[in-house]
C-alpha cells in the first residue's frame, strides 16, 4: 500500500472505529478529491440511527455536500461496497474506489471495475480484523446489515 493510500484509508478506519464505539457496525468511509483533499467522512450508522440506508459510503457522501460533479473524487471504504453503495459510486461517476478489505465481504467492486471504475483493493489487516471480530461477536447484526 502506498503511503498516500495509507493516509486516506486511515481516515476511513478511524470512522469504522467510531462506529464500533457507538455500538454500530465498524465500517468507515471517506470521500476525497483526487488531490487528497478530504470532502466528507462517515461510518455505518444503521444501528445508531435506525436507518437501513445509512451505510458508511452514504454517510461520507452526504457529509461531502453538494458538488457540481464527482469525477475528480476517490471513495475510500474499509470494506468492499455493497450493491447499494456501489450504485451510489456509479450514479455519481466516482472514478476511483479504495477498498480496505474484501475478505469478509465481497460486494459490488468487481461490477464497478467492469464499468470503468478504478478499484484498488488493499486487504489491510486492521480492516480485516475489525470485521472478523465484529462478525464473530455479532453475527445477527452483521447478517441484517448485508440483507441475509
Amino acid at each position: 500500500m502506498s503511503p498516500v493510500v495509507g493516509e486516506l484509508l486511515a481516515v476511513a478506519v478511524e470512522e469504522a472505529r467510531l462506529g464500533l464505539a457507538e455500538g454500530g457496525i465498524p465500517i468507515g468511509a471517506a470521500l476525497f478529491t483526487s488531490d487528497g483533499e478530504l470532502l466528507g467522512r462517515g461510518h455505518n450508522r444503521r444501528v445508531q440511527d435506525g436507518d437501513p440506508s445509512m451505510h458508511a459510503e452514504t454517510a461520507a457522501f452526504r457529509d461531502a455536500g453538494r458538488r457540481r460533479h464527482y469525477r475528480d473524487t476517490i471513495m475510500v471504504t474499509t470494506l468492499s461496497p455493497c450493491w447499494y453503495c456501489s450504485g451510489l459510486v456509479r450514479q455519481f461517476a466516482i472514478p476511483h474506489v479504495v477498498v480496505g478489505e474484501s475478505t469478509t465481504f465481497t460486494g459490488g467492486h468487481d461490477w464497478l471495475a467492469e464499468h470503468g471504475v478504478r478499484v484498488e483493493i488493499v486487504d489491510d489487516a486492521t480492516c480485516v480484523g475489525l470485521m472478523t471480530d465484529f462478525v464473530a461477536a455479532h453475527p445477527d447484526l452483521w447478517y441484517e446489515d448485508i440483507g441475509e
